[in-house]
């Protein structure tokens, strides 16, 4: 099955560094197969083939991570069937860019629910909040960054328990996934 790693807080602001191509390598040697890196963020398309289920591979992943950087990074893992929810559920035409600023908040389970919405900081009126499963959709238009609340988020309890990518960034690891899954299908 192909998956995707999120790793969270990496290469952000000098802190947590992790080289992309070592990382990979660790990856490898943690059992995953047809590992791609996408980006310095921590985006990790991977097929696994052990029967372990998100949260375990998870905790394969952060070990692995821990042992080979000596970093303790938060992992979440989302198989092709919940990206590909998270991609059926993204308004087409929401973009990253200009005009627009729209991320997907990925969830780890202690806040996976759609009550996380009552707790983000969004204020009313001012752009689209979405639940999916694993995941929350944020869109908001580029003049209402500043007022949308939402620049409240890091200091919020409910923040240690998401990572967040760009739609941009999403849509692409979903194209890497579904190139992946075809890979797989193959034989490789």
């Amino acid at each position: 099955m192909v998956y995707v790693a999120l790793l969270r807080g990496i290469n952000v602001g000098g802190n947590n560094l992790i080289n992309m191509k070592r990382l990979k390598v660790t990856f490898e040697k943690a059992g995953m197969l047809d590992v791609v890196t996408y980006i310095n963020s921590g985006n990790i398309v991977f097929a696994n083939r052990q029967g372990l289920s998100n949260t375990e591979l998870a905790h394969v992943l952060e070990q692995a991570i821990a042992e080979d950087f000596g970093l303790q990074i938060r992992v979440v893992v989302r198989d092709w069937d919940e990206i590909r929810t998270v991609i059926e559920a993204l308004p087409e035409s929401w973009t990253n860019g200009d005009q627009a600023k729209s991320d997907v908040m990925f969830l780890w389970d202690e806040v996976n629910d759609a009550s996380v919405l009552d707790k983000l900081p969004l204020k009313p009126g001012i752009g689209t909040l979405l639940y999916v499963p694993g995941a929350v959709l944020y869109s908001v238009g580029r003049d209402e960054v500043n007022k949308s609340g939402m620049n409240k988020l890091v200091g919020s309890t409910v923040y240690k328990y998401m990572t967040v990518r760009n739609v941009n960034t999403t849509r692409r690891i979903h194209m890497l996934m579904q190139e992946a899954g075809e890979r797989e299908s193959s034989g490789y």
